[in-house]
């Protein structure tokens, strides 16, 4: 690609912006709600050997849930881990509801709860990857100064669920599931530019949306 293609593509992407397109699923078992002090803790799935939530996305949620509109109390994954050490490490933290309830039978967790106000658990399982990816940037460094050039792309998915435990009712009040798509680029004329979809942050937003209607 010559030097005049690849800036007339530059300017087209600067102009068109990088995109990403999310789908929504929401499943509910049971009614939901939320009193004045009610808090929520929202945490990371790591049980999968292939994958972890990554802890970058759960503190992305719970910042969306603790803002903006109908704000909710969000108690943060490490204070609350740290907190209930060892019984939510990955290794030992329940996998239903049934264990939760198990559990809360400990005095000493049981008070915490109480401490804390919890109404729900939000467990999120998931992760984003690249899924595919094309082109190349070569740069060089001469006499007269360096550069770089040519043009990249690669496009990201982002697949999350999340779990809604009602710890009042001990059952599962619902799932919610958003996959995000985007495509990255990379161009380079003399100096590389990313224009980034953005799929991990858009997804966040998404699912935070959705909690927030759900438990509303």
């Amino acid at each position: 690609m010559k030097t005049s293609q690849l800036s007339l593509l530059f300017a087209a992407l600067l102009m068109a912006g990088c995109k990403s397109t999310t789908i929504i699923d929401e499943y509910r078992d049971a009614a939901t709600s939320l009193s004045s002090g009610d808090a929520v803790v929202v945490l990371g799935r790591r049980h999968s050997s292939e994958h972890e939530t990554e802890k970058d996305f759960i503190r992305c949620v719970g910042k969306s849930l603790a803002g903006g509109d109908e704000p909710i109390i969000v108690i943060p994954e490490d204070q609350f881990v740290n907190s209930m050490y060892p019984y939510f490490e990955v290794s030992t933290a329940p996998m239903d509801v049934k264990n939760l309830d198990n559990l809360v039978q400990k005095p000493e967790i049981a008070h915490k709860f109480s401490e804390f106000n919890i109404r729900y658990f939000i467990w999120i399982d998931g992760f984003t990857e690249k899924t595919d990816s094309s082109g190349a940037i070569s740069c060089s460094i001469g006499p007269g100064g360096g550069g770089c050039f040519g043009f990249a792309t690669w496009d990201d998915e982002a697949n999350y669920e999340a779990s809604v435990w009602d710890f009042q009712n001990q059952n599962l009040a619902g799932r919610i599931s958003t996959e995000t798509q985007g495509t990255s680029y990379l161009p380079a004329v003399i100096i590389p530019i990313p224009l980034l979809a953005r799929v991990q942050a858009n997804a966040c937003a998404s699912m935070a949306s959705q909690i927030k209607s759900f438990l509303h």
